[in-house]
């Protein structure tokens, strides 16, 4: 399975949302908290191509984008896919 890195903050509801899904998956991931790690966050925000709201998801290399995306992957059933690729 694909590293699962996600971009987050603990005052977000999507970030939770997200998070629940993969832990639903079984999924484990890594988690920078860019509200207590704001040097992280220009660090998102060149690796998501400008995307400067959270969460922000990667797969491998890949850019998910935020919980909608992670959630549209899913309905689509690719996201399984994704993760094991």
């Amino acid at each position: 399975m694909k590293p699962v890195e996600i971009y987050t903050s603990p005052l977000c509801g999507f970030c939770h949302a997200a998070k629940r899904l993969l832990n639903q998956k079984g999924v484990s991931f890594s988690e920078v908290d860019v509200l207590a790690n704001p040097d992280r966050k220009p660090e998102m925000i060149q690796r998501a191509n400008g995307g400067r709201t959270v969460p922000q998801i990667f797969i491998g290399e890949t850019h998910v984008g935020g919980c909608d995306d992670l959630f549209a992957l899913e309905r689509e059933g690719k996201l399984d896919g994704l993760l094991a690729a």
